[in-house]
């Protein structure tokens, strides 16, 4: 018996019951991107017309759609597997950000407030950057502000290629954003600045440093590369996967799951550039996962290519593509396998701004011959506690198994 958990990447499915307290009342990630579909607003040289994500379907996403909010969006209502559970799940945790998220599905809620950064310009205390500077070895900043990390690149990436200068940005969630040149700049100068950062903002509780590398001679060609890495502080309490390592069992993460977690029971590590190559990586794994093993991975393109950037087209060109995928999956698990896809929270392409938004997340859980209504749940910890119970681990400190 083996688990699977794999993270869509801001797949949500409608606002959670506090999501006017974080501005998002009315969000919903996947309904928008279908009603969209459905109307020709969607349509691009890769997809078009109606939403086409039938495996999806038959493991009960329009389902779990209907159970979050009233509703089955246009196109995602057919029959379900017989071997599928479906439902959906609010999140205890306060925030909308990938380690809250991430960390509850692993059955540690946050029970504390991140540290944010205002939405002023300069938006970082002057100690901070003054320290950050003096320590890295480098002439200033630049940015200094909530942005987008594309626009900013495009903005600001030539005069950081000449200067030196970091650029430096955050978002409405708890993080310090560091953009620099892989070729001019270096990557593991980066690195090692990051980990630098990653001390100096513990005193203020932030989430996350990112490393932001990029590519190219100017604003015109300027790209984003896959060497992003995220310096996390470590969950609070006890996870499914540390519950996992402690118990000798076999575990591989995928993408950015090991930064997630920071390094701590993330067993062996497998990344690619994209959902497609993340998917290939997890193929892999599976031929290669243990009995008793655990395999947890995130799908990242959702988020980062198409939610922040409010590309509604790119959004359900992307879903469709994993959905055209789920048949490999699906034929190399065992009768006895667990696999559960979900979501970390939402991003819905067609929101103001271009940040998170607060909502439900689908839980689809593909088990043994029978279709089962698992309801509304409080808390995404009751995927850990089902995971544990599947492999038979001593049982997370929060959450109910399904």
């Amino acid at each position: 018996m083996r688990a699977l958990i794999l993270v869509m990447d801001s797949v949500g499915i409608g606002g959670g019951p506090d999501a006017a307290l974080y501005g998002d009342h009315g969000a919903d990630t996947l309904g928008h991107i279908a009603e969209a579909c459905a109307h020709g607003a969607a349509d691009n040289d890769i997809r078009n017309g109606q939403l086409a994500i039938p495996h999806l379907v038959a493991l009960g996403l329009g389902q779990a759609c209907r159970l979050a909010t009233g509703r089955t969006p246009p196109a995602l209502d057919g029959p379900v597997h017989s071997y599928a559970m479906f439902g959906c799940a609010s999140e205890r945790s306060k925030g909308k950000d990938t380690p809250s998220g991430h960390w509850e599905i692993a059955g540690v809620p946050v029970p504390f407030d991140w540290g944010y950064f205002p939405k002023t310009r300069p938006c970082f205390p002057k100690g901070l950057v003054e320290r950050l500077c003096d320590d890295a070895g480098v002439p200033g900043i630049i940015g200094n502000c909530h942005a987008s990390g594309t626009e900013i690149i495009r903005e600001l990436g030539e005069r950081h290629m000449q200067s030196g200068e970091l650029i430096c940005y955050t978002s409405a969630d708890s993080v310090f954003q560091i953009a620099a040149h892989e070729g001019t700049f270096g990557l593991e100068r980066l690195y090692a600045i990051c980990a630098l950062a990653r001390r100096l903002v513990d005193p203020l509780n932030i989430g996350r440093v990112i490393a932001r590398p990029f590519v190219g001679s100017a604003a015109a060609n300027f790209k984003r590369t896959a060497h992003r890495r995220d310096f996390s502080v470590p969950p609070p309490g006890q996870t499914i996967l540390d519950r996992a390592a402690d118990d000798g069992r076999d575990i591989v993460s995928i993408g950015k799951i090991d930064d997630i977690f920071a390094h701590r029971g993330t067993g062996r590590n497998k990344r690619g550039d994209g959902n497609d190559a993340l998917f290939d990586c997890t193929l892999e794994a599976i031929d290669d996962l243990a009995d008793g093993g655990l395999l947890f991975a995130n799908f990242i393109d959702f988020d980062t290519l198409y939610g922040h950037r409010r590309d509604i087209a790119g959004y359900a060109a992307a879903l469709e593509q994993f959905d055209r995928r789920l048949p490999e999956l699906l034929s190399r698990l065992e009768s006895d396998d667990l696999l559960i896809l979900t979501a970390d929270h939402g991003c819905d392409p067609t929101w103001d701004g271009t940040d998170h938004t607060r909502e439900q997340v689908p839980i689809l859980a593909r088990t043994s011959n029978r279709t089962r209504d698992i309801g509304k749940r409080t808390g995404f910890s009751d995927i850990a506690a089902t995971v544990a119970r599947h492999l038979g681990l001593p049982p997370v400190a929060h959450g109910s198994a399904f």
